[in-house]
Parts: C-alpha cells; sequence; structure tokens
C-alpha cells in the first residue's frame, strides 16, 4: 500500500559529497536551505544538479517571500519552493505569483538550467505549473490568518516552523508550553477542515516526534538536518564503543 505521507531532510552546508550520500539514503524529498545557511546561488546550482542525478524531489527554502529569490531557484532547476513567514493571505497570494507563470502567476521567464538553457523550454513550460508550493506558518499571527490562508489557490500545502512559531509566542523552545500546544492544535484543526496538507520540519532526527506526526496525518515531513543527522552519527557510534 502506498503510504500517504513524504519524509525528507535539510540541507545547510554546500557538501557535494554529503547531499550525494543523503539523497541515495531514501528520503522522499531533500530541502536546500537558503534562509538559514550561507549556500549561495552557484552552491545550489551544483547541489541541485546531484539531486536531479539521483532522482530525488528538490525544495528550496528560499530566505523571504521575495520574486527575485522564488525565480532563481526555479531557474536554477528546484522542483518545490518553500517560502517562509507566510502570515496572511496577502503573503500567500504573493508567494503563488512569484511561483507559477503568467496567466496563474507573474513569474519572470528566464533560460536558464531547467529550462535547458533554451534548448528544452516548450517542454518545461509544459510542467511548470506542476511546480510544489509549501508555505511555512511559524508566528500566531498566522496561526490566527490560517483559514484566509487555506483560501488562497495555487499552493501545495503548509508546513509548520516550530522554533520561530514558539519563538512568537514568548516560549522559544518551549514546545510542551500550553500556548505552543493550542497553537498546534488550533493549525491541525483548520488545516483538517479546509483539507489542506500539513507538514513539519523537526531540526532534529527524533523517530518519536516524527512517528507521532504521521499518526496526525501530517503528509509532509522533514527530519533532521545534514548536520544533525551527521551529528547524531557520530554520537551515536561513541556511545556504542565507550558503553561497558
Amino acid at each position: 500500500m502506498k503510504k500517504k505521507y513524504k519524509i525528507g531532510t535539510w540541507i545547510i552546508t554546500n557538501s557535494p559529497a554529503g547531499i550525494d550520500v543523503i539523497s541515495k539514503s531514501g528520503f522522499d524529498f531533500v530541502c536546500i536551505d537558503l534562509e538559514h545557511s550561507s549556500i549561495s546561488y552557484e552552491e545550489l546550482n551544483s547541489l541541485l544538479i546531484i539531486l536531479d542525478k539521483n532522482k530525488v524531489e528538490s525544495f528550496v527554502r528560499v530566505s523571504s517571500n521575495n520574486q527575485t529569490e522564488i525565480k532563481k531557484a526555479l531557474d536554477l532547476g528546484a522542483k518545490g519552493i518553500i517560502v517562509p513567514m507566510i502570515n496572511n493571505q496577502s503573503d500567500a497570494n504573493k508567494a503563488v505569483s512569484y511561483t507559477y507563470y503568467p496567466k496563474r502567476g507573474r513569474r519572470g521567464i528566464g533560460l536558464s538550467r531547467a529550462q535547458g538553457y533554451g534548448y528544452n523550454f516548450k517542454n518545461y513550460l509544459k510542467n511548470a505549473n506542476k511546480i510544489k508550493l509549501i508555505f511555512q506558518i511559524e508566528t500566531i499571527q498566522a496561526i490566527q490568518n490560517l483559514e484566509k490562508i487555506l483560501k488562497v489557490k495555487g499552493f501545495n500545502g503548509t508546513m509548520i516552523g516550530p522554533y520561530d512559531l514558539s519563538s512568537s509566542l514568548g516560549k522559544l523552545g518551549k514546545f510542551n508550553s500550553k500556548e505552543f500546544k493550542a497553537a498546534i492544535l488550533k493549525y491541525e484543526k483548520i488545516s483538517k477542515k479546509n483539507n489542506k496538507s500539513m507538514g513539519a520540519h523537526i531540526a532534529f532526527p527524533e523517530i518519536n516526534t516524527v512517528k507521532n506526526l504521521i499518526k496526525k496525518k501530517y503528509q509532509f515531513i522533514a527530519t533532521g538536518t545534514d548536520m544533525t543527522l551527521l551529528g547524531e552519527a557520530c554520537r551515536y557510534a561513541l556511545n556504542k564503543i565507550n558503553k561497558k
């Protein structure tokens, strides 16, 4: 039976060898982060080539809801875009318009790697509307505006940013606080009522947390980053070696 969720991870360093290993490990998608990393567009281009070669769905989280950033990431070949800090319906409409070509949106048209530098433009155009767009919901303002955000047409789902959400509540990193739990419950209730896909990024590869999200019908879950996956593997191995 086909599973009803996708498990991916986050890339925050420019390591071609690292993303090659990770993208051969069985993840459904890999997201390259431009918001909280020093990865440049030139480096992004190289990393996306590796994901294409390994036939893994590629997402890019841009640093902001910015037309130029979204355009560049797509022209370099990203199959999906994750936009942070979508706080209201206006933010959501802008993200949709920046992601898709006219008439659906107002993405500028260029001939870069995604379009085969012009030689594959007609074929790319046929699939341009299949680009996946995810809104990050990571403030209490976004939770309060979620009903209106979800009414926007042209996106594939939303994704909780737990650290920023907890910070907006004045409870940074306190995921067991009643305020944070209430915000998450509201997110889940509204999303399910509107039949919209839910997602989350868990910064550390916490297996029980991910399994709990799957039980709660989250469909798009990123677990860990390249650095936390490496760090956890090192700690696990050393713990086993030193255990008496």
